[in-house]
């Protein structure tokens, strides 16, 4: 009789001890749980009762787990994901369809045989897809802690915008670079035309955890996926490269995943060309005073102001308003802090008048995931 496949946890430091792991839990016929070196304790439990593995390996040894859950035999990684609510699911991904995104990037980027450089955590799809492009590609894997411009000559950098936006202001040569892929967050009109003008290839992509990474390159679907816009608006996507399932979460799965479309929580249109452009998540929008405020746009209009280095919007409960939309802004160094005012002004001279923020807060930092998206059930807690 063979073997029971097992859901294997690995918390190891990116490099060569988590590759080798992965390698082995491969090869072992097993699955890989990524966890993210020096999670805090009580969110590393979190996610392995959301998880339920058999077991964890780590710089200890091997830990045998109690109360392991079955594995769905489709499934041989499952990544974490919190989305926009902070409780952690797993996402179930089979290794066909993460090479398939993996395929299908490569053959866009005209990257095949290229270096890769991997700056991203490899407890996220990103980072993951990085390993996996490198070594299908033929390519040099180079895993790096920070950005490096002997490391990143002639490679393709996976970045999210945030980090691009403080390798600019640094002056770092990111024009070595093969191609940036640019995703996990939108990028700001200014951000690509700073990237331009430094010299640099950069591609925008679109995608998440459930779709192995970006599938949607510069609005364009990659090869063998589809596209289209649900009634109320949504983003769904359809191909091979998507997920089976969310771990021990059938309601979530059959509310999300239907007839292998899968319905994100983004926004958007597509153009009489096929182009897609996402206009920010359903889920950030904010009711204020019978009016749609929406969330994302609104910050990244806030973003191109020039006393601004970076800015999130949220909704806080008011008596009057229902909601009032609160930018929430990091000021830009060297120059005079942005006051509510100025900022409403810069809004409505770009969008409707009630998009404009009913308040303004400044902060040295935003709150962060650790692929540098805006964490939001943290940037909400700010308000409570």
């Amino acid at each position: 009789m063979a073997a029971q496949r097992k859901l294997v946890a690995v918390q190891l430091p990116p490099g060569p001890a988590f590759l080798d792991a992965w390698d082995r839990v491969w090869a072992d016929g097993d699955a890989l749980l990524p966890l993210r070196p020096g999670l805090p304790t009580a969110a590393r439990d979190a996610l392995l009762a959301a998880t339920r593995p058999h077991e964890l390996r780590d710089a200890d040894g091997v830990h045998t787990l109690a109360d392991p859950a079955p594995l769905d035999a489709r499934t041989d990684l499952v990544v974490a994901t919190s989305g926009s609510t902070g409780q952690p699911k797993g996402v179930e991904l089979s290794r066909a369809a993460v090479e398939a995104n993996a395929r299908a990037g490569l053959e866009r980027l005209g990257a095949t045989g290229a270096p890769w450089l991997c700056l991203l955590p490899l407890d996220h799809l990103a980072g993951l897809q990085v390993v996996l492009r490198a070594r299908l590609g033929g390519g040099e894997l180079r895993v790096r802690d920070g950005f490096d411009a002997g490391a990143a000559a002639g490679a393709v950098v996976s970045l999210v915008p945030t980090m691009l936006r403080r390798l600019l202001d640094a002056g770092e040569d990111v024009a070595a670079c093969h191609t940036i892929l640019l995703g996990g967050a939108p990028a700001t009109p200014s951000l690509l035309g700073a990237a331009a003008a430094a010299g640099v290839r950069v591609v925008t992509t679109y995608g998440m955890t459930e779709t192995s990474g970006g599938c949607v390159y510069d609005g364009v679907a990659l090869d063998g996926v589809s596209v289209r816009i649900e009634p109320d608006g949504r983003v769904a996507l359809a191909g091979s490269m998507l997920f089976h399932g969310y771990r021990l979460d059938p309601v979530t799965t059959a509310a999300l995943l239907d007839d292998g479309w899968f319905t994100t929580a983004d926004l958007g249109e597509l153009d009489a060309d096929g182009r897609l452009t996402v206009h920010g998540r359903a889920d950030d929008m904010i009711l204020s005073g019978g009016e749609n405020v929406p969330a994302g746009a609104v910050a990244a209009l806030i973003e191109e102001h020039p006393a601004v280095a970076e800015a999130a919007v949220v909704g806080v409960p008011d008596p009057e308003w229902g909601e009032r939309a609160v930018a929430v802004v990091v000021p830009a160094l060297g120059v005079p802090a942005p006051d509510l005012a100025d900022l409403q002004a810069h809004v409505r001279e770009r969008a409707p008048a009630h998009h404009a923020p009913r308040d303004l807060v400044l902060t040295a930092r935003l709150p962060r995931t650790a692929l540098g998206k805006i964490d939001l059930p943290r940037l909400r807690a700010m308000f409570d």
